[in-house]
């Protein structure tokens, strides 16, 4: 099998994450790694120029967002050791220099900032659980909001910053969200956190907070944005199935429902001129939708690809009004673009970087369905290499709350680049066909999710150009779990697997889990102690004399979503139970000091080059 991109500058290829425009509408602040690291640089909206103005002060993964001050003098970044997740919040003044603002103990992500800078609504599980903090610039110090047994989530300020709205879940159903609105002029006084978890709900004293009754218990509210003068907000909810968005006034309780109720549909933010933004699941394509806070739908700038709304209303819209906006394709990388949401009108911020890559040597995909054992219909993404025979890498998605749409991955471009056809499938549990098929892997991971990705390794093996006898899983995360699991359930079907960040062991994630995936964890599979039995049937480490195919296992040492104790003890357990040795039967790495995966070129560059050293050895070129 030929290659036609050279691995390294693939790998290499710079990206722009987390764009964010400025308050006033004329800089656009983001991650970028061009100089080979990860920076923070401010990009020119009319030219697209870039002006790289940190030094290696920031994380090497972008994996966090950024966000400006309102006085639009610093950028506030979360800042982890390591890959580690334990997040602190950081201040970047423009002026010079770096300052650390939250420095709780375990994981903090910030929510919003105030309108006028003062305040930063953060969640933090500090407290043993997942909750609602604020922190007071002036003071330097910070207050507990929420005191909830179950996590915070979608945190905003309203736009007077006098207000919060957020999510959370107090009801007996794991499955359950409601959205909570509450005022902060009840929380009074306090050097330290406020409420000691007593009371009605748990709340913190004195925040006194209203659920909105929007679902019937069991289904998924969330909240969206404020309405620009406050006495509205936009939510989401599935309780007819499918995910919809609608507008809630606050003065009266109504609720309005609008957009397309026969697909997943969400919006992104309102824009200050009463516009919504919102995003539609459409077979494999995800186009944006503008809409007026009436609902009716205005237009849809782009309708090819995968195309999303960027921020929110104060860090989304330029200076003329133009709302920042990224799309990509399966042969297109990340560009930017100005939407105008008065005329559909686009102009480029920043187009794709290729680098000495021809970006016509990517291939592009198609949006395929298949049959799974039960008859159900499951959607995938399908790059055929065009290689004769062709052999094929099923690859996993993560979460498994996720799904594959018709994007740019550069992963699943450096397989197909050298000869491997890949289908992505998106089993059950996936998200972009409803609630009711979102859910359904809850308490059967490793049951019919996994069915539907081995009928789809089936379903292309029946093919006459496929190469039976070269058919490798890979999945990284939920997707590792996935390429264990297969591997251990399926050992006939399979020639080689590689699992990456991947769980063997439920029992012991659990035990290891930060406290909001904890919670996660619940939902999906029940009590650990009241489903011992099912918990340990469904770990791949409980099967692993059943694995035949050789195995490639990468994982990094910080990962705090799945610490690498799953990838050592399934190793452990290959050697002592199953007889096998590390560099013969399979392959084991540990990535250093990385944590849940990383968008570092470095580690990227790593993680290819194992890729395709363990594909390459394992299914070598057909003689011609």
């Amino acid at each position: 099998m030929s290659s036609q991109i050279p691995l390294e500058e693939l790998a290499s290829l710079p990206s722009l994450h987390h764009p964010r425009v400025s308050p006033d509408g004329e800089r656009i602040a983001c991650y970028y790694d061009g100089s080979g690291r990860n920076e923070l640089c401010l990009l020119d909206p009319e030219t697209g120029d870039l002006t790289q103005v940190s030094d290696g002060d920031v994380p090497r993964n972008a994996r966090y967002p950024i966000e400006w001050s309102p006085d639009g003098e610093a950028i506030f970044f979360h800042r982890d050791e390591d890959g580690d997740e334990q997040n602190d919040i950081h201040a970047f003044d423009l002026e010079g220099g770096t300052r650390a603002l939250v420095t709780d103990d375990g994981q903090c992500m910030l929510q919003d900032v105030s309108p006028d800078g003062d305040r930063l609504l953060y969640v933090s599980d500090a407290g043993e659980q997942m909750n609602l903090y604020e922190y007071d610039r002036e003071r330097g110090r910070s207050r507990q909001l929420t005191s909830y047994d179950r996590p915070v989530f979608g945190a905003q300020y309203d736009p007077d910053g006098e207000r919060i709205a957020y999510v959370t879940n107090e009801r007996d159903d794991l499955e359950n969200r409601d959205v909570y609105v509450a005022s902060l002029e009840y929380v009074t006084g306090g050097e330290a956190a406020a409420g000691d978890g007593e009371g009605d709900g748990g709340w913190a004293d004195e925040l006194n907070p209203r659920r909105l009754e929007v679902s019937p218990e069991g289904y998924e509210t969330g909240v969206t944005d404020w309405t620009p003068d406050g006495d509205g907000l936009v939510l989401s909810d599935n309780e007819t199935n499918v995910t919809r968005w609608g507008l809630y006034d606050l003065a009266t309780d109504e609720l309005e429902w609008f957009g397309d109720e026969s697909v997943d549909e969400w919006a992104y933010f309102v824009h200050p001129d009463g516009y919504v933004f919102a995003g539609r699941n459409d077979g494999g394509t995800q186009p944006l939708v503008v809409y007026d806070l009436a609902g009716n739908e205005l237009g849809t700038p782009f309708t090819e690809g995968v195309s999303r709304a960027i921020g929110d209303r104060r860090s989304g819209v330029l200076a003329d009004g133009r709302v920042l906006a990224g799309r990509v394709t399966p042969t297109t990388r990340d560009e930017l673009f100005a939407v105008d949401p008065a005329t559909d009108e686009t102009r480029v911020v920043r187009e794709a970087e290729y680098g000495d890559v021809d970006p016509d040597a990517f291939s592009d995909a198609e949006y395929v369905t298949y049959e799974s054992t039960d008859g159900t219909e499951i959607g995938a993404v399908l790059y055929d290499s065009g290689e004769r025979p062709s052999p094929v890498v099923v690859a996993v998605h993560g979460g498994p709350h996720a799904d594959v749409k018709l994007g740019f991955d550069e992963r699943t471009q450096f397989l197909v680049d050298r000869g491997y056809t890949v289908v992505w499938p998106n089993y059950r549990g996936s998200t972009g066909r409803g609630r009711e098929f979102k859910n359904a892997v809850h308490g059967d991971w490793g049951g019919m999710e996994q069915e539907d990705v081995a009928a789809g390794a089936r379903w292309l093996a029946e093919k006459e150009w496929v190469d039976e006898d070269r058919m490798a899983v890979f999945g990284g995360s939920y997707g590792g779990y996935s390429a264990y699991w297969q591997l251990v359930r399926y050992p006939d079907l399979w020639d080689a697997g590689i699992a990456w960040i991947g769980i063997t062991d439920l029992p012991s994630l659990f035990e290891e889990s930060m406290p909001h995936f904890k919670t996660i964890l619940r939902e999906n599979m029940g009590d650990p102690a009241e489903n011992e039995a099912l918990w340990r049937e469904r770990s791949p480490i409980t099967h692993v004399e059943n694995i035949e195919a050789e195995l490639l296992m990468l994982h990094g040492v910080n990962d705090p979503r799945c610490p690498v104790s799953q990838a050592r003890q399934f190793r452990d357990a290959l050697e002592t139970r199953r007889g096998w040795t590390a560099g013969e039967e399979f392959e084991y790495r540990e990535l250093g000091e990385e944590g849940h995966g990383s968008t570092d070129i470095d580690h990227k560059i790593r993680v290819f080059r194992l890729l395709a050293d363990f594909l390459d050895e394992r299914f070598p070129a057909e003689s011609e």
